[in-house]
């Protein structure tokens, strides 16, 4: 069911209830605008210049296409298309000293990034919305994290999506991956290394002749040419003019933590210089308070402090949904707030109980393995001390997320609303089965067969993967007396959920499914 298609029954019931070689660009690809002339938006936020569709063949291929996934997959079958381009243009770098809109340190610094885009095949099934994501690069390496999270909603209702590479440390692995194809790519440091401003210390993952700071109009801009009737719009489906309705910014840990900065810093820029948002939603992913709750405007001054008000949300004037999960909700609950439906602070805080960070998914739906060593990266582990990566579907939560933020831009219509999870001097209230109470609910907790833990041990991101330790079947066979009993539960937790919104009715069908073909107890 498309979004549209809930609206109408949502509606219903929210009134009962109150630079490569020409050899790498196909003959057919659009030809990009002039070196130096710029395309139009809008508004005044320029349009960058455009190289591709690229060419993807067996010799050079995008890092991190669907076909050359950890587990590959093929968009042709879902309807879909891909394609990766080059934009280049010009980006100021921001400081942030205070709260408010940031403010220009250094202008009009050149870069060149890739844009991934995933689309229907088709234009009349584009529904005109498209997630745009800043791929994360906590690896060191892109992971198409949103699109992992949510592409089943993606599909389903036929919208775009767009991924940025939004960090120098990502082109670098790029570049080693396939140095002909992103030759181009640049995000240059515009101070040279005798400019006092150009610190001498860095992050480590940063470097003095580059620029963090680039992306925060690389986001804007690209945002602009997707809206833009611009010749190598992918979104125009040959029409005169964009298809895009609605553009929606995404961001998980790192970038969500990147789309804080974005929305609370340039967001108001973009809209005094523009009169409109480029971006008319938001969804910041596992990033908030102390945990990824906002990063260096530059690579020379510091992040926000951990509880400084540049890390809150308040009268944005566009819908945004914060999700945590439980790997990071107790580090990072400085970012709980209230609820808002009001017209300028539309918002909505949501901590996914039982779920981890770091999930399999991210390296499921990211580069293969091969191709993440080749970039020059190591592989990511997929187990911890204590097991593989907790499998709990997070994804069940961000398709519904996605289909409730869509609603509430179209339609006016008002996303649930879900208690926190529950803490009680500084730690989680559990409940008989070692789970957390309160937070997102799922059957995974409400018909459990497990303790689901938010933290693990182990080597790189184990600290946030979480993992799984199954109930003991005198446990299970105290809890279910046979397996109609456990079917029933899970119907009445997953009945419940979609009739609040909380799931679509296709993860709701699977879960079912995944219930009726289980062995429990």
């Amino acid at each position: 069911m498309n979004t549209r298609a809930r609206a109408s029954i949502l509606l219903t019931l929210s009134l009962a209830f109150a630079g490569l070689s020409a050899s790498a660009v196909p003959a057919n690809a659009e030809a990009p605008a002039p070196p130096g002339q710029v395309a139009e938006s809008a508004g005044a936020t320029p349009v960058p210049t455009v190289q591709g569709p690229l060419a993807a063949t067996a010799e050079s291929n995008p890092f991190g296409a669907a076909s050359h996934q950890e587990v590959p997959q093929d968009l042709s079958k879902l309807g879909y298309d891909e394609e990766e381009y080059l934009v280049s243009g010009t980006s100021n770098v921001y400081s942030w000293p205070a709260a408010g809109p940031a403010q220009i340190r250094t202008p009009d610094a050149p870069y060149t990034t890739r844009v991934l885009v995933r689309k229907p095949a088709e234009g009349q099934k584009f529904s005109g919305n498209v997630v745009v994501e800043m791929l994360n690069p906590s690896n060191l390496f892109d992971l198409n994290i949103g699109w992992a999270m949510a592409h089943e909603q993606i599909v389903a209702n036929g919208d775009a999506w767009v991924g940025i590479t939004a960090k120098p440390i990502a082109v670098e692995a790029l570049k080693n991956f396939d140095s002909a194809r992103y030759e181009a790519l640049s995000f240059a440091n515009p101070l040279p290394l005798t400019d006092p401003r150009n610190c001498a210390t860095v992050a480590a993952d940063s470097s003095r002749t580059t620029e963090n700071g680039l992306i925060w109009d690389i986001y804007s801009q690209v945002g602009a040419w997707l809206k833009s009737n611009d010749p190598a719009n992918p979104l125009r489906y040959g029409s005169p003019t964009t298809r895009v309705e609605h553009a929606y910014g995404f961001g998980y840990s790192q970038t969500g933590g990147f789309l804080v900065n974005y929305i609370n810093g340039v967001h108001p820029l973009v809209v005094e210089s523009d009169g409109e948002p480029v971006y008319d939603a938001y969804m910041v992913a596992v990033a908030g308070g102390a945990f990824a709750g906002a990063y260096p405007m530059n690579q020379c001054e510091t992040a926000p402090p951990a509880n400084d008000v540049r890390r809150q949300f308040k009268d944005v004037g566009v819908p945004i949904m914060r999700i945590m999960s439980q790997s990071d909700y107790l580090r990072g609950i400085g970012s709980r707030r209230a609820d808002s439906d009001a017209p300028g602070d539309r918002y909505r805080h949501y901590e996914m109980a039982g779920a981890g960070h770091a999930t399999p998914d991210e390296l499921t739906f990211s580069a293969s393995s091969e191709d993440i060593i080749a970039a020059g990266r190591s592989v990511p582990p997929a187990s911890c001390n204590e097991g593989p990566r907790s499998r709990f579907p997070s994804s069940i939560f961000f398709n519904s997320a996605l289909q409730n933020l869509d609603l509430w831009v179209r339609e006016g219509i008002a996303p649930p609303r879900a208690e926190p999870i529950l803490v009680r001097d500084g730690a989680p209230v559990l409940d008989e089965f070692g789970n957390v109470q309160g937070g997102l609910r799922s059957p995974f907790l409400d018909a459990p067969t497990s303790t689901w833990y938010g933290t693990a041990t182990g080597a790189s991101f184990c600290f946030i993967a979480g993992y799984e330790r199954p109930l003991g079947q005198d446990v299970l066979d105290g809890l279910y007396g046979n397996h109609g009993d456990y079917v029933a539960a899970v119907k009445s937790s997953v009945r419940a959920l979609e009739d609040q919104a909380f799931l679509t009715d296709y993860d709701a069908r699977r879960l079912l499914t995944e219930a009726a073909q289980s062995k429990t107890p």
